[in-house]
């Protein structure tokens, strides 16, 4: 007889694979793809000198290799929280004290996704509301709907999340009674993950004050994930939407140190108001009591050094080229395919492919001709939250640059052209570029 099933938790029976992991599995079987499916960093340009010092240099002092292997605090390394501060302050053109900050408010996690998942555990419980983008981040939806949140969206466009239809869409839920469950907005502001789409230095300021102006009852907090922040390749880096937040209150600043540097490391980290860090800390420390402690040695000494600067320098180089040839080889490939467009990201991995016409989903008919073909993509559904009638645009990519070599990229996006050709005709294109 086999054993009785154990009973499962509302939260774990709540709580599914990531789409991610699919593609990832499909990647795995067909070592011939290419891959623009998971969102992995450049293999060749990973520190592997520079940590390899690093390591060494804290290994090699008796005193500092012990302190390095020993536990350390839950909230993280002393030096690496005072890093941190200057590192997106300096980024924000401020002082700490301009933006009512210290070393305190910083906490070091186990990577940025814990560090959300935290915040998720701290804030929702089922039936409360979160607005995010559309689309947005997958893997926080997956971790939405474990804990039970309604995730409700705000269309895009070329300046980022419409800040216009986020204040309709909460003076519709306070005209309902339904503001008191709103409990936060999330957005990824730099770069976006899907889109590759930046949010304005105006909708920025407009974000914050419209979470002032509609916490009347409680707190609406802003959960900004910068993740991509130092991978800009375009442009001026624009201020982050805790830099508005002058008095410490509503923005929950979250980054890491796995685009760029190391994914390896395991080491992201979050600034955030004084109350939210007391409820993470405590949760926190249930989880780990402090997040790896080497890693964070590492990241400290070499966010120090000139080697992190020199190394971020590098990375973007090796974006801005690898971008360039996708969006080269889309041209080249799709100038003659009806209705084609893309954006054309100033920053971080992602470039989103509209197909009008053509249903991109994971059991469609283009997702069947494109693995035959060898190539591998998100589909555009999974950053989507479906609308009241259960739909979800169903005729968009997510294609990421990160991972694959430069002959990969034009070589995959000659390989999807092939599969696009397969089920719709020729016309001419029309590029939106961003």
């Amino acid at each position: 007889m086999p054993p009785a099933p154990f009973v499962r938790s509302g939260k774990s029976s709540r709580t599914t694979d990531s789409p991610i992991s699919y593609f990832i599995q499909k990647a795995i079987e067909n070592p011939g793809l290419v891959s623009f499916a998971a969102g992995l960093v450049d293999e060749g340009s990973l520190p592997v000198e520079e940590v390899r010092a690093t390591a060494a240099e804290i290994l090699s002092d008796q005193l500092a290799g012990q302190a390095a292997l020993q536990y350390g605090s839950t909230q993280g390394l002393t030096a690496l929280r005072e890093q941190v501060l200057k590192l997106v302050c300096d980024a924000d053109g401020v002082t700490p004290a301009d933006v009512n900050l210290t070393a305190a408010d910083v906490c070091i996690t186990t990577g940025s996704q814990q560090l959300l998942y935290l915040v998720g555990e701290i804030l929702f419980d089922p039936d409360d509301i979160v607005i995010t983008e559309a689309p947005s981040y997958f893997v926080f939806h997956s971790l939405l709907q474990s804990h039970g949140a309604r995730v409700l969206t705000v269309p895009m466009d070329a300046d980022g999340m419409r800040t216009d239809e986020l204040e309709a869409l909460l003076d519709r839920l306070r005209r309902s009674g339904e503001l008191p469950r709103v409990k936060a907005v999330y957005t990824v502001d730099y770069f976006q993950n899907p889109t590759g789409l930046s949010l304005s230095v105006e909708r920025r300021k407009k974000l914050v004050e419209l979470v002032r102006r509609f916490s009347t009852d409680h707190r609406i907090l802003i959960l900004e994930d910068a993740a991509y922040r130092e991978l800009r390749f375009t442009g001026d880096d624009l201020p982050s939407a805790k830099r508005f937040d002058t008095a410490n209150e509503y923005v929950i600043y979250t980054s890491t140190f796995s685009k760029p540097c190391a994914p390896g490391l395991k080491t992201g980290y979050a600034i955030m108001p004084p109350d939210v860090m007391e409820a993470v800390l405590h949760l926190k420390g249930s989880h780990d009591f402090g997040s790896a402690s080497l890693s964070q040695h590492i990241a400290s000494r070499l966010s120090a050094s000139p080697a992190y600067a020199r190394h971020a320098e590098e990375l973007r180089g090796v974006y801005r080229h690898k971008r360039d040839v996708m969006l080269k080889a889309l041209e080249t490939e799709f100038a003659d395919f009806p209705a084609a467009s893309w954006t054309v990201p100033a920053g971080g991995f992602y470039v989103w492919l509209t197909l009008d016409g053509i249903d991109t989903g994971t059991t469609s008919p283009l997702m069947a001709a494109a693995l035959e073909a060898g190539v591998l993509y998100v589909p555009g559904e999974c950053g989507h939250v479906a609308d009241e009638s259960g739909c979800v645009p169903n005729n968009e990519i997510r294609l990421c640059f990160g991972v694959a070599t430069p002959e990969q990229v034009t070589e995959g996006i000659r390989r999807l052209r092939k599969a696009c050709a397969a089920l719709s005709g020729s016309k001419k294109k029309v590029v939106a570029k961003v």
